[in-house]
């Protein structure tokens, strides 16, 4: 191995993380990297002073002009757009802590919000600490103006985001309660167990059936889970909780595979969101 190329694979996983924050999908994530090393190739790396700014800012870029070709044909989406989920099961403590912060689907689906560049300047900036003159480098604009990206990024975020952060272990306790009555039918906990104004976003991509819009409320999300438990199909699926970009998840399995996903935020003790990843194009790093 080469030292451009030890240098490259030292932070591969880094280029990844970075390109999947700014594309919310795994795979394409994984072409703008390789398309980062063609790039990597022909530089000498003895002239690059900062070689992790130096593949930050390539990937950066990369990442942008293809996220920029993904928002038109995402406009022609059928139904709801959410982001690639991510199998972070490690047995290493400090790896699954690096994907937790790198990989939360619900910064992901909140990111979705930002413009293109919104969202590049924020993640090179608060999330690989890269500076304003180098995000200004990989984005080919001002310091002042990155500034400004990053200051309504951020904004918009805040807004946004849930209110509080829940442990694993409480949120994994939800998790278990809202399946035992899902599998139950018990109407009565999940009345208990969802808030008043919860939210279900489920994304089939037009392959898997899904809700073409979001549903609002927990009596509409009531009556789409039971009548989705009405389907033949669904009897045959076996549910799990696994670790999926760095939080609990529900996995349901059928007889070809992973068949849905869907990650709960959790405040308060209940369920304020429902994201369901039917999509089977987007299961594969499940």
């Amino acid at each position: 191995m080469t030292d451009g190329q030890a240098a490259f694979e030292q932070h591969r996983t880094l280029l990844e993380g970075a390109a999947y924050r700014i594309l919310g999908t795994r795979t394409d994530a994984e072409d703008v990297v390789q398309e980062a090393w063609i790039r990597w190739s022909a530089v000498d790396p003895d002239v690059v002073d900062d070689v992790r700014a130096y593949l930050l800012t390539i990937t950066s870029r990369l990442a942008l002009n293809k996220l920029r070709e993904l928002k038109a044909r995402r406009e022609t989406y059928i139904g709801p757009w959410l982001p690639e989920p991510v199998a972070t099961e490690t047995d290493d403590p400090a790896r699954a802590a690096e994907l937790a912060d790198e990989v939360s689907m619900a910064m992901l689906i909140v990111l979705e919000s930002l413009s293109p560049l919104e969202r590049a300047a924020f993640v090179m900036t608060d999330v690989f600490a890269m500076t304003s003159p180098e995000v200004a480098e990989a984005l080919g604009r001002s310091p002042a103006a990155v500034r400004q990206l990053v200051s309504r990024a951020r904004a918009h975020l805040a807004a946004r985001s849930p209110r509080q952060v829940v442990e694993a272990s409480r949120h994994q306790a939800v998790i278990e309660r809202f399946l035992n009555a899902v599998v139950s039918g018990d109407v009565a906990e999940l009345v208990a167990v969802l808030s008043p104004d919860v939210t279900l976003v489920t994304d089939g991509g037009g392959i898997r059936r899904a809700a073409l819009r979001p549903i609002h409320s927990s009596d509409k999300v009531i009556r789409w889970i039971l009548g989705v438990l009405r389907d033949p199909d669904v009897a045959s699926l076996v549910p799990e909780i696994r670790t999926l970009n760095g939080e609990p998840a529900l996995v349901a399995r059928g007889p070809d595979g992973v068949d849905s996903v869907y990650f709960l935020t959790v405040e308060d003790g209940r369920i304020t969101a429902v994201h369901s990843i039917r999509n089977p194009e987007k299961l594969t790093a499940v």
